[in-house]
């Protein structure tokens, strides 16, 4: 669906709302949908969307091989939805938010998907966790006219507002990511004989992209591993024979774990520089236990290892956004502590509160579109660098920091480094931190 198909969309179903309003006599509360429209009153302006409620839906893998971490996402979301709405919702609707399990399987994700959409009539889907399974379902999404907002995962298929106009990324894409790790070997370690360990997908590829454009020269093997293949022993050891003594890994975490115990059996010691997809050290810690049978206790392997950050995480306890995720987490009474995971969840609830006050008061699901388009890239949020959100880009964090491991903390390696994809320069960005409002809601103007 092309931008010009989705602007005709709109102003069709914007034409049906309003004359099913006025055969009902709902034409003289003064206004209607779109971005408020001056309107005093909530309606119930389009699927999803009553009076009281907004319905959003999510897929996760809560069960199954990525369920470790990942299946904490949905819980942070949860609480940090519940805070809202016991502080009045968005403007005075409660946000119901259904979460399913696809146990990381495409097939399901395309089947959960469709309920949500058909059988739940959600206003939204947000948040849809992962590659291979979210990219099943975009073209059912967009073809429904679905805002598909904010998806868990840093693949550039997100970014497409011309096939895809209804989906939108979230996290720092790979190869932006590539790039800002790419040239801070280039600068840091120019010696490095440097070897790449990627997950055999669109995830390794648009990393070692990213990091090509600095390291091309410096690199000497490049493996892959297929997910579901746990034993990497081929790779590390083609990694060791290479001779490369700084190995940067695009992977999820538990293949960080299996990289370093089957690095420590080899004897093999180089410098890692993990992605943060893989480098959550209290998930690896604990993956470390589970594959060692104990051998390996905690995540000291992971001492001195460097990766990247966009977000605050839980090793920062005074910083605002994270007191203010403790308190949601406490407030909404679920079991166990508040972790990075269950903090990235709220970090994109946060998002979507936004991008649902920026809507306006009765919005249409093009309004919320519309809203990420206009406003999202001014949004101040979480976020260590702005969104790319306009028009014509569907991309989402501009950018990160470089930090090393010690321990269950980090230490900064580089201010905030902001960047594009292609050859766009990276850059210091010139911004204080932000900090959340005194309510912890975001409070954003609808467009006009």
């Amino acid at each position: 669906m092309t931008r010009s198909s989705r602007r005709l969309v709109s102003f069709v179903a914007a034409a049906t709302v309003a004359t099913t309003l006025a055969a009902c006599g709902g034409g003289d509360s003064g206004g209607g949908g779109g971005g408020g429209g001056g309107s005093e009153e909530n309606e119930a302006s389009d699927v999803g969307i009553t009076e009281d409620t907004i319905k959003l839906g999510a897929h996760y893998p809560l069960t199954g091989v990525a369920a470790p971490g990942y299946s904490e996402i949905p819980t942070g979301v949860q609480a940090y939805f519940d805070f809202v709405n016991a502080n009045g919702g968005v403007n005075g609707r409660q946000i119901e938010f259904t979460y399913r399990d696809d146990a990381y399987n495409p097939t399901n994700t395309s089947q959960i998907v469709n309920q949500l959409v058909l059988e739940d009539e959600v206003f939204a889907i947000m948040g849809g966790l992962g590659t291979p399974t979210h990219n099943a379902v975009t073209d059912f999404l967009n073809s429904e006219g679905v805002p598909d907002l904010f998806v868990a995962s840093g693949s550039r298929l997100w970014d497409d507002p011309e096939e895809k106009p209804y989906t939108f990324g979230w996290q720092p894409d790979y190869e932006i990511e590539g790039k800002i790790i790419g040239q801070y070997v280039a600068e840091n370690f120019p010696d490095a004989k440097v070897g790449l360990f990627l997950q055999g997908d669109d995830f390794g590829e648009d990393g070692a992209a990213g990091a090509r454009q600095f390291l091309e020269d410096q690199i000497v093997e490049e493996q892959t591993y297929v997910p579901g293949n746990t034993d990497v022993r081929p790779q590390i050891s083609a990694l060791q024979a290479a001779g490369a003594d700084l190995v940067l890994g695009f992977n999820v975490p538990s293949y960080t774990a299996l990289s370093q115990l089957t690095a420590l059996q080899l004897g093999y010691d180089p410098q890692w520089f993990y992605s943060n997809v893989g480098s959550d050290p209290a998930l690896v810690g604990a993956l470390l236990a589970r594959f060692s049978e104990g051998q390996v206790s905690d995540a000291s392997l992971l001492d001195g290892v460097l990766t990247t950050e966009y977000i605050p995480g839980v090793d920062t306890p005074d910083n605002p956004w994270t007191q203010l995720w403790q308190r949601a987490w406490e407030e909404s009474g679920q079991e166990g502590e508040l972790t990075n995971f269950r903090a990235y969840g709220m970090s994109q609830a946060y998002t979507m509160v936004q991008a649902l006050q920026s809507a306006g008061q009765n919005p249409t699901r093009d309004d919320l579109v519309a809203a990420v388009e206009q406003a999202g890239s001014e949004w101040e949020g979480p976020g260590f660098a702005p969104f790319r959100y306009s028009e014509d880009k569907h991309a989402g964090y501009s950018g990160m920091l470089v930090s090393r491991i010690t321990g269950t903390t980090a230490e900064d390696l580089t201010p905030v480094l902001v960047t594009d994809n292609g050859d766009a320069e990276i850059e210091e960005l010139d911004r204080e931190a932000t900090t959340p409002p005194e309510s912890g809601v975001p409070d954003e103007e609808p467009i006009n």
